[in-house]
């Protein structure tokens, strides 16, 4: 593929999900409270085996740094307060990189040659009990501050449960799930289709939220795909 996820439903080649455009059901109203105190937290996913890249991606050169710390750092200075750094294939290069920039708590999930799924419980079983809404985005899928905080004031600002950008049309990340969804994120797997289902089971509490960048679909899976999604990075004078 050329790294985006041009809204095809299922999985990619990496196994990660596509979210489903799906069928109204017409169950739930899909809407959410509104605490006052909004406490929104990330999780970044960086502990997969990055087997066709090659090499560890959160190791890979970008924008002056390594991809794990430009995340890191765009992460740390947008409207999320929390984030939770998920490690796995070698986790202890990675974690003094991790350890030194703010806001950031590290998590090992030992199971993650099981599958990217078993990644997303381990950062949701970590968050604090007063999470309003939950970030997930891999060390894999580059995103400026601008555009987090693009995704986070549309999901506080709107009422549904979830919230996932779109570049003409089709869906990328990061997507924003609310609090009251925490307890089906630590209970997804490999087997019952991963984030996809939670997406899937009600569409109706899905907003979609369209964004002016095509950086939102980038996703680096392989070295064509780094050198194409640098190439954008750079274009769009980020």
């Amino acid at each position: 593929g050329d790294g985006t996820t041009r809204g095809r439903r299922g999985l990619d080649e990496d196994g990660r999900e596509a979210y489903p455009e799906g069928q109204r059901e017409g169950r739930n109203t899909g809407l959410k409270d509104r605490p006052t105190e909004r406490r929104v937290s990330a999780i970044l996913l960086s502990a997969g085996l990055s087997t066709r890249m090659g090499r560890n991606k959160a190791l890979l050169p970008w924008m002056g740094t390594t991809l794990l710390e430009f995340q890191l750092h765009q992460l740390s200075h947008s409207q999320v307060q929390d984030i939770v750094l998920v490690l796995g294939y070698e986790a202890e290069p990675l974690r003094p990189r991790a350890a030194k920039i703010a806001k950031v708590r590290i998590v090992v999930n030992p199971k993650f040659e099981q599958g990217r799924a078993t990644s997303v419980v381990a950062g949701a079983e970590a968050l604090d009990e007063g999470t309003s809404a939950v970030l997930i985005l891999g060390v894999d899928q580059p995103r400026p501050t601008e555009i987090i905080d693009q995704v986070v004031q549309a999901h506080l600002q709107g009422s549904s449960l979830i919230t996932i950008p779109t570049y003409q049309g089709r869906r990328g990340h990061p997507a924003i799930f609310d609090g009251s969804l925490i307890g089906e994120l630590r209970c997804i797997s490999e087997s019952n289709e991963g984030l996809r289902q939670v997406v899937r089971k009600n569409p109706e509490r899905v907003t979609e939220v369209p964004v002016s960048s095509p950086l939102v679909l980038l996703d680096l899976n392989t070295p064509k795909d780094y050198e194409r999604g640098l190439a954008l990075f750079k274009s769009t004078g980020t």
